[in-house]
Order: structure tokens, then sequence, then C-alpha cells
């Protein structure tokens, strides 16, 4: 049961704007009983109190803690509770894939009721957490959702994490799975030609990655790529034009300390191995500018699939979200782009908590719908 009255998500669906950002059009989502500009949702602030602001309080340690023991910590505090919005009865099935040369296990979640139809979409959906962790279980039940707003099937990727299987592991259990889904379409009952591929942060890395590689190898078929505030940039990879500065987020003095610490994903360095997550990610400085890391890094956009791009207002990712979708853009691929006013990274996990994430899912359900 969702923890917010049906009049938030209303809000979300039906009070957008429309802004220009660097030459392209940002969808505006409102932030529902916060009009001001510069501050958090208060769903979102709320949750941030609760949570992790006596964490905020704590000493820094003195002392540099070993990666061995760092990894295991970041992995026990991501993801959120979240909640089953479900109204149908979903089935759900679990198999593994070894065509990468991982064991990757591949969930998956359809309506009951829509077995009987044989051309159902279908999206293969990548967890985020930073390369390093996150997990099929903490997007489930965004997928069992997703599943019952299409009518179709929705496949949850476990592929292999960093530092154990660093890059390009998880980039070849995500792509093979892709190509799995699209290979053995006929014996999942799904319509090769309206397979979405979707993912958050990491994952959404992952699956504009994924559709570069899919392009440059003429397989499998993609027909639209849903990234969620995606990192597209690791280290300092960069492009002329691309430019990250908290100059270029709105941030009321009154909240100003707590939104600055939302801001540290995105961050350019010169060296991504000093970044714990992209650090363990890959193993040879250079890979942070093949653009199967930086996706920002190709040489082209061109002939990718249809993108929807969503970003959260207060998310240092955000400045990468957007300029992906002018690359994409620039080079012919219809683009949609979504800002969440007053949100901050991760938020579809909290889905069933914040009506934002399950305004996501509509959004996405839609544009499957137009394929």
């Amino acid at each position: 049961m969702k923890e917010y009255e049906q009049a938030l998500l209303d809000e979300l669906q039906q009070k957008t704007i429309t802004i220009k950002n660097n030459g392209i059009d940002v969808i505006f989502k409102p932030s529902p009983g916060e009009d001001r500009p510069g501050y958090l949702d208060p769903r979102e602030l709320n949750i941030m109190k609760e949570h992790w602001a006596g964490n905020m309080q704590q000493e820094p340690p003195k002392e540099p803690i070993p990666m061995e023991v760092l990894i295991p910590i970041m992995r026990e505090f991501m993801g959120f509770a979240n909640r089953n919005l479900n109204t149908v009865e979903i089935h759900t099935k679990y198999e593994e894939l070894k065509e990468s040369g991982n064991t990757v296990g591949l969930w998956r979640y359809y309506p009951r009721k829509s077995e009987k139809n044989r051309k159902r979409p279908a999206v293969v959906f990548i967890h985020g957490g930073g390369w390093i962790g996150g997990s099929v279980y903490t997007v489930e039940n965004f997928c069992r959702l997703l599943a019952e707003l299409i009518d179709g099937v929705v496949f949850n990727v476990d592929y292999s994490l960093a530092p154990e299987k660093p890059y390009p592991n998880g980039l070849n259990d995500n792509y093979y799975a892709v190509k799995h889904v699209y290979d053995h379409a006929e014996e999942y009952g799904i319509d090769p030609d309206k397979i979405t591929v979707a993912g958050d942060s990491a994952g959404g890395n992952y699956t504009a990655a994924v559709c570069l590689k899919a392009r440059e190898e003429g397989t499998p078929k993609i027909a639209l790529q849903a990234l969620i505030y995606p990192g597209v940039a690791i280290g300092d990879a960069s492009v002329p034009g691309y430019e990250w500065s908290e100059d270029l987020f709105e941030i009321s003095e009154e909240q100003k300390e707590i939104i600055k610490g939302c801001l540290m994903l995105g961050r350019p360095a010169k060296d991504a191995s000093s970044d714990p997550m992209s650090g363990c990610y890959i193993t040879n400085k250079e890979d942070m500018y093949n653009p199967y890391v930086s996706p920002m890094m190709a040489k082209s956009h061109a002939d990718l699939p249809r993108a929807l791009l969503f970003g959260a207002e207060f998310d240092g990712l955000r400045i990468q979200t957007e300029f992906y979708a002018k690359q994409l853009s620039d080079d012919g691929v219809p683009v949609t782009t979504f800002r969440y006013k007053g949100m901050t990274h991760a938020f579809i996990d909290k889905i069933g908590i914040v009506p934002q994430a399950e305004d996501l899912c509509i959004e996405i359900a839609k544009a499957i719908k137009e394929l």
C-alpha cells in the first residue's frame, strides 16, 4: 500500500511545465506541497532527516578505510525498503544465463492474465548500485509495477559486481542478457520489436552502453532506452560543451548544507580510481574514456534507440543526464527528458513511499505503449 494520497500522483501527472536547458526541452515535474525554488521535496526531506541526517553529523574516519572493509559497508547501505503497488496477480520466474561467461540470474515478472498474448512488450531492467552493489530485490517492486502497467514482461538482471568482477564483466552480462531475451522472444511470448532496456544510475550507464554495443554489433534490436539518472561519464571523461558546476543548481540558503551533500555524484575527478565505486569497476585508467564505460565519449550517438531520460533536481548526475539528452537529440535520436523538482538520487528505490517513483514508472509505461 502506498504511503501518499492519489492527489499527489495526479499533480505530478497533470501539473508539469516544459523548460529549456542547453537547447533541449525538459519536462519539469512539480514537487507537491513545495513550490519554492531551491527546496527539497517535503517527503524526500523527511526521509533524509529520519534515516540519514544523524549519520551526517558523525566525524569522518581519521584513517582511510581498506577497500575490502568499505565495499561491504557501502553495499549494506544501498537501497531502501519500498512497497508493492500491484493490483493484479504477477507471476515471478527465475533462470540463469551463461552466455557472457559468468552465471547471471534473470528474474522475470508478468501479469498472469497476459500469458495468452504472445506478442507482449518487454523491458530488460538493469539495477543501480555504483557498479559495486545494488540488488535486483531493491528494484523488484518497481519492475513488478511496470509489468502490470505495460501488460507485458519485465526482466530483472542480477549481473556481476565489481571489484570481484570488474569491467567488462557487468557490461557483458547485461548485453548478453538483453540479447538472450531478444533471441528467445518467441519462447517468452514477447514482441522482438518492442523490447525496452532500462536502468537507474550505474544501471543507466549499462543501459546506454548496451545500446551502443547493440548498435555496433547489429543485434539485439532495442526499441527504447530509459535512462534513470544515469552516470554517462566517469572520472574526468568529458567532451566539448560539457561542464559540471555547483552553480548550475539552484539551492536555497536554508537547505544549502543538506542539498550540497546530495551533489557528490558526477563531479569530475582526474583519477577515477579515487572513487570507491568507479575505481573498483575499471582497472585501467584509460578505460574511463571508452564509450562503453563513459557513453558520453561516443564519437556518434546516431541510430541509437528512442530515449527517455530522467533526472532528479538535486542529483549531481542531473548535469550528465541532461547533457546526454542533448547529445542524443543532436544526433537525431528522438528524446524525451524529465526533471523531478526537489528530488535526489536513487528515488525509484522508494516506490510506494514517494509518488515520484510511481510517476516515473507510469512515464516509462506510456512510452512503451506508443511503440
